[in-house]
């Protein structure tokens, strides 16, 4: 159980370090298509944004998984019903700077990023191997 918990924990703050650093760098980058204040329109931005979410997501369940060792669609669930539990709050919050298409792509991207992630890492199954062929006679 403890093992579960920190998985989860670590995919969560593993996806916010990767989304609070590349949001980041593109402040620095693009500043004039960027207003910390203002609403963000382009669709260029927040089409990459989306791109980014999801490439944290398979990142961030690949690890919980990783770190959990089991049960890989369970802990990406679990992580991915925090996560857009907290995704709704914060789209809420920005709602009015970003266009609806984006604040639903987002949300509805986060799981199955996350999913992804853990069927990356969910453990193989065995190969079959060939029958030998008993010779009658």
């Amino acid at each position: 159980m403890l093992r579960s918990i920190l998985a989860v924990l670590v995919g969560m703050i593993l996806w916010d370090i990767l989304w609070l650093g590349s949001n980041n760098v593109f402040f620095l980058i693009f500043p004039e298509l960027m207003d910390l204040e203002g609403p963000i329109d382009n669709a260029g931005i927040l089409l990459l944004f989306m791109l980014l979410s999801v490439i944290f997501s398979v990142i961030a369940g690949y690890v919980t998984v990783m770190i959990a060792r089991r049960k890989p669609v369970a802990h990406a669930l679990v992580l991915g019903g925090i996560q857009l539990a907290i995704g709704i709050v914060m789209q809420i919050q920005y709602w009015e700077l970003m266009p609806v298409w984006y604040h639903l792509g987002f949300l509805l991207l986060l799981v199955p990023g996350y999913l992804a992630g853990a069927m990356l890492r969910r453990p193989k199954l065995p190969s079959a191997q060939p029958v030998e062929q008993v010779p009658e006679g």
